[in-house]
């Protein structure tokens, strides 16, 4: 019956004062929905991130000699086929290719333009996810047989062909004249920090070892089977290398691990400055909730004489105004979290389809615990002060 009538008397205290109950509430609304918005987005961005530095190549592992500017590099230091072949044999090897890059120059209506040759090796578009847009790829007769056929990138074919199809015209480069079979884009934009660029050309690695007189390989890409046996097969290809070439030799062995550990890091820090920041929208309504109920006390520090001369203990006055507190930064979370949750349902309307929003549970369960103990907390202090009233002095108040 206490507990009843405690709440009862809270309530009508906040139903005499509507508008000072909602804007007292407004920061805690803020809060929580910031809360539940900051962790939402922080999961959308990390998720998509990591889905895009994924998409580049799974279980991705890829070798490069370090060119030193002071010389070139001795040819025993190079990578070969041999190399390549040799490394099909550790385990859990999945896929294995090799590219070498040429520049050169593409003539086009009489007009020069710089491209981008890449000679690749079979496996190389599965490993590097490839889309092919038209046409096809390379197969393996054309591998044997050193076709003079070539993939060029959308970019590519905008520029010389416009909106005519290029599927079987011919491009000249250099002293040869290629037959285009297809056209082809990334996965995912690399933004140039790959061997594709937009200007480049894709042709069979036996034809760029018969056209330039080299054999040796740019850059070597291993697939492993799984993401755990990354770090053994980027140990074992750098032990292979090592084994195979002078040990003056260096080799940059890289994975997308350190680049996912990144991405992973950024997006925490990122969700930790961001969730500070909804901290202190809710310290500051906290501070809110204690001024108001602080001048609550004030305002009826009679009423609070009157309910004490008529026997109300001082837990009960204590209680009453932790629950107009609790109240106003309850129902102002409960708010919040609900317009933390229909924004991104709203958003995903706007999105595109492959691209989805998750709400966390979690984030909702924490913005109502921290909006909730912020009220009690900052109400403390209003509730103990109108609990510690004297009676007498409580009913002289005017």
């Amino acid at each position: 019956m206490v507990i009843r009538e405690t709440i009862s008397v809270a309530i009508d205290a906040l139903r005499a004062n509507k508008l000072r109950a909602m804007l007292t509430s407004l920061g805690v609304i803020i809060g929580s929905a910031s809360i539940v918005l900051v962790v939402t987005v922080a999961l959308s961005s990390r998720k998509f991130v990591l889905s895009q530095i994924e998409a580049v190549g799974a279980n991705l592992v890829w070798v490069e000699l370090v060119q030193r500017p002071d010389k070139a590099p001795p040819l025993s230091y190079e990578m070969t086929l041999e190399d390549m072949e040799a490394a099909k044999s550790i385990p859990h090897v999945a896929a294995i290719a090799g590219t070498r890059e040429h520049p050169m120059t593409m003539t086009v209506d009489g007009v020069d333009r710089a491209v981008n040759l890449v000679g690749v090796t079979e496996g190389y578009q599965n490993i590097r996810r490839l889309l092919i847009i038209r046409g096809r790829y390379f197969d393996t007769a054309d591998m044997e047989m050193r076709s003079k056929v070539c993939l060029i990138t959308t970019q590519l074919a905008e520029r010389i062909f416009g909106q005519e199809n290029p599927i079987r015209r011919p491009i000249r480069m250099g002293e040869l004249t290629f037959t285009v079979i297809g056209v082809f884009r990334e996965r995912v934009e690399t933004f140039g920090l790959s061997e594709i660029q937009e200007n480049s050309v894709l042709i069979p690695f036996t034809l760029m070892k018969y056209y330039t007189g080299t054999e040796y390989l740019g850059l070597l890409d291993v697939q492993a089977d799984k993401s755990e046996d990354v770090p053994s097969v980027q140990r074992q290809v750098a032990l292979l290398l090592r084994s195979r070439h002078p040990a003056e030799a260096d080799y940059k062995v890289q994975t997308l691990t350190a680049i996912l550990g990144a991405a992973r890091n950024i997006s925490l820090a990122l969700t930790v400055v961001l969730i500070i920041i909804a901290a202190i929208a809710l310290l500051i309504s906290g501070i809110g909730i204690m001024n108001i109920m602080l001048v609550t006390v004030t305002e009826r520090t009679r009423e609070i004489g009157i309910r004490k001369a008529i026997g109300a203990a001082r837990r009960e006055i204590l209680y009453q105004f932790l629950v107009e507190s609790f109240f106003i930064s309850g129902g102002g979370a409960v708010v919040g979290i609900l317009l933390g949750i229909a924004l991104p349902v709203i958003a995903q309307y706007f999105l595109p389809g492959n691209l989805r929003v998750p709400v966390s549970g979690s984030s909702v369960v924490i913005a109502f615990v921290v909006s909730c103990s912020t009220g009690l907390f900052f109400g403390y202090l209003p509730a103990n002060q109108a609990a510690s009233l004297q009676p007498v002095e409580s009913l002289r108040y005017e």
